[in-house]
């Protein structure tokens, strides 16, 4: 079995509490556009383009069902719609509709601007190492 030494349980701390305040920063901005942090982040996710339920499911980290209810949600408020896949006629595809394409953009800005707010003090190479390792993480 192997051993936590101090150097791993504080880059575990680290990580655990950059996601509970990158999480906090989701809800603040989410809450102001009438959206929980989760519908924010999935119409975020659509600014790439239209996706699949279970490409959401796993990209957002949630259950098919709770997927389907969010998704239910924001088709309600006009913000989503289901499309017919192109590669698959049983399955549909979900896109931002023009107010909820608004709506996402307006949630990336205010979270990329709150984030642009906690980083402003590093350095560029601080910025560039930061980037690097965090991506090297998230990519694993």
């Amino acid at each position: 079995m192997a051993t936590t030494t101090a150097q791993d349980a504080e880059l575990a701390g680290a990580l655990v509490q950059t996601m509970h305040v990158l999480q906090d920063l989701y809800a603040e901005t989410s809450r102001p556009l009438g959206l929980t942090p989760q519908q924010a982040h999935l119409l975020c996710v659509l600014l790439g383009g239209p996706l699949g339920m279970t490409e959401l499911s796993r990209i957002l980290s949630i259950e098919r069902s709770s997927l389907t209810s969010m998704v239910d949600r924001l088709e309600r408020r006009d913000l989503v719609a289901r499309i017919p896949n192109p590669t698959d006629r049983r399955a549909c595809q979900i896109e931002l509709t023009d107010p909820g394409l608004a709506l996402a953009n307006d949630a990336h800005i205010a979270f990329t601007t709150r984030i642009e707010d906690l980083t402003a003090d590093l350095s560029p190479t601080a910025r560039r190492t930061l980037t690097t390792t965090l991506t090297s993480i998230v990519t694993r």
